[in-house]
């Protein structure tokens, strides 16, 4: 069957909650709509997330009683569970600091860097560790009176506590968790969200750390007709949309 447009992906995706168990798919295909994830947008190129893909079925099993045996997870072919590595922050900005190193050379004096090299370098060992260091809240505490005092001066970013942090990585995560579900949607499979679920007993069956956190959970495979639950409903555009 042909790859659907983006379009047609948009308005083929739906939440689907039953799936049909005579029509595997292939985790190849699955795979594959993660490495195009993995391309999705990301605060500052710092990519702090992980994708478990789950094929193995006693592991789905096991998974589903945790998601409170909603038909979505009970009946998945495949789940991927997008994990949040808010704590990975170094090393992600030692990542980008290694790739200016291939684009621009490596120990260039600061006088002979071009000011693109300069503006990245200071902001991966900068400005990076000032947003993202914080040690039990108190140095993130201190970060906003200094921020909320200079801000009356001009215009500063303000998301500098470690629960705004958590939020901006969180919902880059969300952003690869979308584009996978149109990728998948664009390959004729289908997926559905899930946010109800035991996310500690998750963390414990998967060995992940307990620093990072689970962005959501997403089944998938083929629908069955009953597993789409009636039509589609959204409040009405002119509702939401606003125009300056």
């Amino acid at each position: 069957m042909q790859e659907k447009t983006v379009s047609e992906a948009i308005n083929y995706r739906r939440s689907v909650r039953v799936y049909d168990s005579e029509k595997p798919i292939d985790s190849n295909i699955v795979k594959k709509c993660l490495e195009q994830a993995s391309l999705a947008p990301t605060s500052s190129n710092m990519q702090l997330w992980e994708f478990i893909h789950i094929t193995n079925k006693e592991t789905i099993a096991k998974i589903a009683p945790m998601c409170f045996n909603q038909n979505a997870a009970k009946t998945a072919q495949e789940l991927v569970v997008f994990v949040v590595r808010k704590d990975l922050w170094r090393k992600r900005a030692k990542a980008n600091l290694s790739m200016l190193d291939k684009m621009f050379g490596k120990n260039n004096p600061k006088s002979e860097q071009k000011s693109r090299e300069k503006v990245a370098r200071n902001y991966y060992g900068k400005i990076i560790p000032f947003a993202y260091f914080d040690f039990f809240g108190i140095v993130g505490f201190f970060k906003y009176l200094m921020i909320l005092i200079t801000g009356l001066f001009k215009p500063m970013y303000r998301e500098v506590r470690n629960s705004d942090m958590r939020i901006v990585a969180h919902k880059t995560c969300g952003l690869a968790a979308q584009t996978f579900m149109l990728s998948m949607a664009a390959e004729n499979y289908d997926t559905c969200p899930i946010e109800g679920s035991d996310t500690w007993r998750v963390k414990r069956l998967l060995n992940i750390p307990r620093s990072a956190e689970i962005n959501m959970i997403v089944s998938c495979g083929i629908r069955k007709p009953e597993g789409i639950y009636g039509e589609r409903f959204r409040i009405p555009f002119e509702e939401i949309y606003k125009v300056i």
